[in-house]
């Protein structure tokens, strides 16, 4: 049986990493890098992961999807999704009429711009449950977890979900695979509007020092309880119980900076928007009061309009 073939577009630490678990698995895996392309090509892609060690040499290295002379069977789109950022242009030059594009990113609602796009491609959006960072140029440190949680978009689990959750699982991790992935998404929200915005505010504290500061676990709670009455008013009702589950999950994983402390450490682009600010904006649509959320998002904007200020 022929190999499946994967563009992962967007070959940093979650990119980087499901490329990996794929190549494991035995699919062709090839790369599109713009900011690690040299490396990637010299040396391939070093994973030091709890797994064991997943370093692989992508089949190909392309600086942009275009340059990719076949369409693949499967198109990993792991970019952050940031404002200014046309995603649909990004990949379209690497979609063929059967390519399944799989987009693992965080965020709520961030599906219809590639599903209006590729009205005719199999669309799975996935959400990846992983402790992996970018800690050099191709170079990954995956600390804990891996699981991908997945569905086809908007509704299902079709063959074309199943054969993929296949894949990872033959790679080293486990693909869930869900009817209903929205549901999924509002979820994986819960924890990422609670940390990711909070570790910015914190001058990019890890997990631990979120956890244990005085008055933090409290704040964090009310910040998730926020986002299940959101999850409520688009027809996506949360069991309020799984905040106990993800604080203890997250209490048990090592001291870990989430993608948006990084991003802000490092003064890149942070996913602002698409894993809060569209979370407030939902609120305000279904008049739901969101007190923290809208506190926590009216922050985050002051500081990023004070970094961006030109200095005298």
């Amino acid at each position: 049986m022929q190999q499946p073939s994967v563009l992962v577009v967007g070959a940093g630490a979650v990119g980087g990493f499901y490329g990996a678990i794929l190549h494991r698995a035995g699919a062709a895996v090839s790369v599109v890098s713009r900011s690690d392309y040299d490396r990637i090509v010299s040396d391939g892609i070093r994973v030091d992961s709890t797994l064991g060690d997943l370093s692989y040499r992508p089949g190909a290295v392309y600086r942009q999807a275009d340059d990719c002379p076949q369409p693949p069977d499967y198109l990993l789109l792991t970019v952050k999704v940031v404002d200014g950022l046309d995603r649909a242009a990004l990949i379209r030059g690497a979609v063929g009429p059967g390519t399944t594009i799989v987009m693992i990113e965080n965020g709520i609602d961030i599906e219809p711009e590639i599903a209006a796009a590729f009205p005719s491609n199999p669309l799975i959006s996935a959400l990846a449950f992983v402790a992996v960072t970018r800690i050099a140029p191709a170079h990954l440190e995956h600390k804990a977890y891996g699981h991908l949680v997945l569905g086809d978009y908007p509704l299902g689990a079709g063959e074309g979900v199943q054969q993929f959750a296949a894949m990872l699982d033959k790679g080293g991790v486990s693909g869930k695979v869900r009817d209903n992935v929205l549901r999924e998404r509002w979820r994986k929200c819960v924890w990422n509007v609670a940390f990711n915005p909070t570790s910015v505010l914190a001058g990019g504290a890890d997990t631990q020092t979120m956890l244990n500061a005085p008055g933090s676990e409290a704040f964090i709670r009310s910040l998730m309880e926020e986002v299940c009455l959101v999850a409520a008013a688009e027809g996506q009702a949360l069991d309020l119980s799984l905040i106990d589950g993800i604080l203890e999950q997250t209490r048990q994983m090592p001291p870990y900076k989430n993608s948006m402390a990084e991003d802000f450490l490092h003064h890149r682009p942070m996913e602002v928007e698409a894993i809060l600010g569209n979370v407030v904006r939902l609120a305000r649509k279904h008049d739901v009061a969101v007190p923290h959320l809208s506190s926590i998002y009216a922050l985050i904007g002051m500081l990023l309009a004070n970094r961006e200020a030109p200095r005298a």
